[in-house]
């Protein structure tokens, strides 16, 4: 890797410089400064699938809760190498042998994991590509990239998609206690201003070991795995799954399925080519051909605010006024509850606002709506936690540990809402 001394005394009159001559160093609020390890992953970085990253945003519309929470998936990628780079280290440390190509397969599968994640990430999940995961996707971006790049992606994919056959290199790159995860809460937490979220991710990291080829945890390492596991329950119901965001991203949706409705009528709702043909087209996984793929890797979260302010003047009084709530922040009213909301109270609100509006049922119940959430912080029989005991004994972290919230954070926990206005609609202008 090219020095800081040596880049720096490149002159200005030098001709273009190659990609092993530039400065390989990204500088990071979490972590400092971020090394890039070798051309491959430079070039990589570049490329335009993984530089549209920079133009979707981490947490979806969690800034209207949290005025800070504006970083990018291209943040998230970075960081989540950069723990990679020091998992890696400190499992050979231990005498964990990982050959270089297995290094370079893991640096690349965790830079790339969420590269398939189309505008405001999770929030429009099922809204642009309704039957195709945002995982199936980075899948393909994967594969297209191992064409571009002549295979130097083959050993990534297999550990990617756990088809290689060291099992622990894909728990490091998707599991319970994956880099992934320790980013993500790491940089939410940060970005949110949310301390209880903090992790110390350097500390899971040193206790990290593999045994039997699982990846483990020393015993020592139990209650920074206690913590761990509470800190990603908190974050879940009090971020991610916050009753505002929740309502917000509700919203959204229903704003692209008000506008794919409008044009299969023969509207016209007018937005950029590339989301007019996600509009346009239900794109299944057999469906998604390298042209969809390259127009998907055009889409990002400017399309999306771009049509939102569009749209609130549309004549259309559903679509404006969902776009008018969204830009203004005039969103519904919630209610959580522990049981399944009263048929008789949605009914009633429904009633309630066509008494107000000349509305349909079916346009009515865009603004009213009743729906459930769940949430489980660590689920045992997905690659589950296990404690590597001093006796030598592995153990689920949930029957290590002396905390008996553990116990159940591995139970699903379902809550229930309905969503309805504050006041009387009017639409946006």
């Amino acid at each position: 890797m090219t020095s800081l001394s040596n880049f720096v005394s490149l002159s200005k009159n030098s001709p273009i410089l190659t990609a092993s001559q530039k400065l390989k160093i990204f500088n990071d609020p979490i972590y400092g400064f971020i090394s890039i390890p070798n051309p491959l992953i430079f070039e990589l970085i570049g490329d335009p699938y993984f530089q549209r990253l920079r133009r979707i945003s981490q947490m979806g519309l969690s800034y209207l809760v949290y005025p800070g929470a504006h970083h990018t998936r291209f943040q998230h990628a970075l960081g989540s190498m950069h723990l990679m780079q020091q998992a890696i280290q400190l499992l050979r440390f231990k005498g964990v042998e990982i050959n270089r190509e297995e290094e370079e397969g893991l640096l690349i599968a965790i830079l790339l994991h969420d590269i398939g994640h189309g505008p405001f990430s999770h929030a429009m999940e099922h809204s642009i590509a309704e039957e195709v995961h945002h995982e199936a996707i980075s899948l393909f971006f994967m594969e297209a990239l191992n064409e571009k790049f002549n295979g130097s992606l083959t050993t990534a994919i297999a550990i990617f998609t756990g088809t290689y056959p060291r099992t622990f290199l894909n728990q490091l790159v998707s599991g319970q206690l994956d880099m992934d995860r320790l980013d993500y809460l790491k940089r939410d937490s940060f970005y949110t201003g949310v301390a209880e979220g903090n992790i110390n991710a350097e500390r899971l990291i040193t206790m990290l070991n593999v045994v039997d080829d699982t990846l483990v945890v020393e015993e020592k390492g139990i209650y920074s795995v206690e913590k761990f596991l509470m800190a990603r329950r908190f974050m879940y119901w009090q971020v991610y799954l916050h009753k505002t965001s929740l309502v917000a991203e509700q919203l959204l949706i229903r704003t692209f399925k008000r506008a794919k409705e409008l044009l299969a009528a023969g509207e016209t709702v007018s937005c950029s080519d590339t989301l007019l043909f996600f509009l346009q087209h239900k794109i299944t996984k057999t469906g998604f051909s390298p042209e969809v793929l390259h127009r998907f890797s055009l889409l990002d979260d400017v399309d999306i605010l771009g049509a939102l302010k569009r749209w609130r003047h549309h004549s259309d009084y559903v679509l404006s006024n969902l776009c008018a709530m969204l830009l203004d922040r005039r969103l519904l009213n919630i209610k959580l509850k522990n049981k399944p909301i009263a048929e008789e109270k949605l009914t009633a609100r429904i009633q309630q606002l066509k008494a107000d509006h000349v509305l349909t049922d079916q346009e009515a119940a865009y603004f009213v709506f009743a729906d459930r959430i769940e949430n489980r912080a660590y689920d045992q029989n997905r690659q589950n936690i296990n404690i590597l005991k001093g006796n030598g004994r592995l153990i689920d972290v949930a029957k290590a540990s002396d905390h008996l919230n553990l116990k159940a954070l591995s139970k699903t926990v379902t809550k229930y809402y309905m969503c309805y206005p504050k006041e009387r609609i009017t639409v946006g202008t």
